[in-house]
């Protein structure tokens, strides 16, 4: 079926070339004993799917709950009396504000405003900073982070899986094992006992959906996955329901939606700037690339991240050129693929400001041919993160 077929596509495009010696997340034998589909994803090997499918599994984190083996990504924890203010130099947060316990988005950024990546920060005590960054991104993002921080106790958790527990019947699976992780709300964190693991446990997650992600010790992480998976409810996801969840969910992926070459205005990302560190602020600037983004921010970007509804069932994918009427170049795709909650093609990219207004019309050359699309407002799903009564 074409949409599946799209499926794929868009979750063999993420992944690159890769050595043969790729790593392996503590779970790797329990995604095999399942049939799941291995592929190499920013150098290790990684669930694709599993027999029932992407659209099964898709489908089915939006219904109830998915399990996700997240452990390719990084976990930094960086401690040290005035940490916070040091992060600040690297992140556009007002991190000194952000209480323990709780979690925000953050980008790093380079001198000309561009991303180095998105990650995670939550702040587990006073002088005590929770990072995750993406995969693909951790090597650098370490050396970056030990070079600015030489002052600060840097710690890599290699020890350290990641999973994560998507979807409407999450938080009544994780009632059963903890339930005080159930009064946590959308980017909160504590520490819990799981399966009589020790874990961090965030309600966050890259669906859309009310979920937890949690970090568990490596030598339990296989243990926490059965548990989860014995319950009714949960089934276990891949990257490519990953994938098209997110997208469905407007959300970004490093790489491809964003890179060194994107400033957060024109990627939508300007709420993930702290008020107080903006150009009116309190604390102004002090992260990299600050007059470039404050002068995009008074002047307008050049170009801005929209969504994109397809006319038709046929995907168009990333690296699509998009053309106005006159059939000039005004855009890229930079994401794109099928929505099984939307049962309908979707995708998102990067025009020129002038045609990003919702409703315009443009055109998708797919192979030399010409499909119309239209801007839309994102997220195609609306998202349910839970942030309390």
């Amino acid at each position: 079926m074409a949409f599946l077929e799209t499926l794929h596509s868009s979750v063999e495009s993420m992944t690159t070339e890769q050595s043969p010696d790729l790593k392996a997340t503590p779970l790797k034998t329990l995604h095999q004993e399942m049939g799941a589909r291995m592929v190499p994803f920013a150098g290790y090997d990684m669930p694709v799917q599993y027999p029932g499918g992407i659209m099964a599994e898709h489908l089915h984190t939006r219904a109830q709950a998915g399990l996700f083996d997240v452990s390719h990504m990084g976990q930094v924890v960086i401690s040290g009396v005035g940490v916070a203010a040091a992060l600040e130099k690297l992140v556009p947060v007002d991190l000194e504000q952000l209480a323990i316990n709780r979690q925000t988005y953050a980008l790093f950024t380079n001198e000309q405003g561009g991303i180095l990546d998105d990650l995670m920060i939550a702040r587990w005590a006073e002088d005590r900073f929770f990072l995750v960054v993406n995969a693909a991104c951790k090597e650098q993002d370490l050396a970056y982070l030990e070079d600015a921080l030489s002052g600060f106790e840097i710690d890599y958790l290699e020890d350290r899986a990641l999973l994560a527990l998507q979807g409407p019947a999450a938080a009544d699976v994780m009632a059963k094992l903890a339930p005080e992780v159930c009064e946590l709300v959308f980017m909160s964190g504590c520490r819990a006992n799981l399966a009589g693991a020790d874990c961090f446990v965030t309600r966050s997650g890259y669906t859309g959906e009310d979920g937890f992600e949690i970090s568990v010790p490596a030598d339990a992480a296989d243990a926490l996955a059965r548990t989860l998976l014995s319950f009714d409810q949960v089934q276990p996801i891949g990257l490519g329901a990953r994938d098209s969840l997110r997208l469905e969910a407007g959300l970004c992926l490093y790489g491809h939606d964003l890179d060194t070459t994107t400033t957060p205005v024109q990627a939508g990302l300007l709420w993930s700037i702290s008020k107080s560190r903006r150009a009116d602020g309190q604390k102004a600037g002090g992260f990299p690339g600050a007059e470039v983004i404050f002068n995009e921010i008074q002047q307008g970007a050049t170009r801005r991240r929209v969504g994109l509804q397809i006319d038709g069932r046929a995907p168009v994918r990333e690296g699509a050129v998009l053309i106005d009427e006159a059939g000039q170049q005004v855009g890229v795709v930079t994401s794109g693929g099928f929505g099984p909650t939307l049962e309908a093609p979707l995708a998102m990219g990067y025009v020129s400001s002038a045609f990003a207004a919702a409703g315009t019309q443009l055109r998708a050359l797919v192979r030399d041919k010409p499909r119309p699309v239209s801007v839309t407002k994102m997220p195609f799903v609306p998202q349910r993160y839970y942030r309390g009564q």
